[in-house]
């Protein structure tokens, strides 16, 4: 009988640009056994965004009903606009036996942590600074004012790299898939996620003493 293994999130955060969301969503897309946790949010929605898809698009008398209510796991305000983990979808995937991935930002991981500390972490580069430099110049729905506050969030959150277990740089998206896959697959795998392995051992053992004579 296989042993069954501890569920666990998954956090992956960037600074603004890297494209965590997109690699977010590719990995969900891939996998049967990762589920993405839905997040509400009081900024409008974007082009090709819907509701209750991408996120839960509230405003700001209703994201503080969902805080007050304890349905937020965690909650930052982030360029000017709330984000909140809902928690009702990470709870049912780790129920179920899936990991569930979460794309917030360093506020929000810090505070996954605490709920989850064994979570794993990981931090998305852009993959050259030219790149990045083209990327965050080349949103033009924002003011001057809101492109401020995204750069000095995002030059923040750069400087957290060393609070997360893993470090993909963003280069290439399937070589970024197949990295963050791996590191998902290896986690399964880890001593402290199998439920029951000490009784596993247990019969391991007495298998051992019964054909040593013992």
């Amino acid at each position: 009988m296989k042993s069954e293994r501890h569920p666990f999130p998954v956090v992956l955060a960037a600074p603004s640009g890297a494209g965590k969301t997109t690699l977010a969503r590719a990995l969900v897309a891939r996998r049967a056994d990762v589920v993405f946790a839905l997040s509400a949010t009081t900024r409008p929605p974007r082009e090709g965004e819907a509701n209750e898809v991408d996120y839960r698009f509230v405003n700001d008398a209703e994201f503080e009903m969902l805080r007050r209510s304890g349905e937020l796991m965690e909650s930052a305000r982030v360029h000017e606009h709330w984000y909140g983990t809902l928690r009702a979808g990470v709870t049912q995937a780790l129920d179920s036996g899936k990991a569930v991935v979460l794309d917030i930002d360093v506020q929000g991981a810090r505070r996954i942590r605490d709920l989850f500390p064994e979570s794993v972490f990981i931090f998305l580069l852009p993959p050259s600074p030219e790149i990045w430099s083209e990327r965050l110049a080349g949103r033009g729905s924002e003011s001057e004012a809101e492109r401020r506050v995204r750069m000095n969030t995002a030059l923040k959150e750069l400087r957290a790299v060393s609070e997360f277990d893993y470090v993909v740089v963003n280069d290439d998206i399937e070589e970024s898939l197949g990295a963050i896959e791996s590191i998902v697959d290896g986690e399964r795998w880890r001593r402290n996620r199998w439920h029951g392995l000490d009784a596993r051992i247990g019969e391991l053992e007495r298998v051992l003493v019964q054909h040593s004579g013992g």
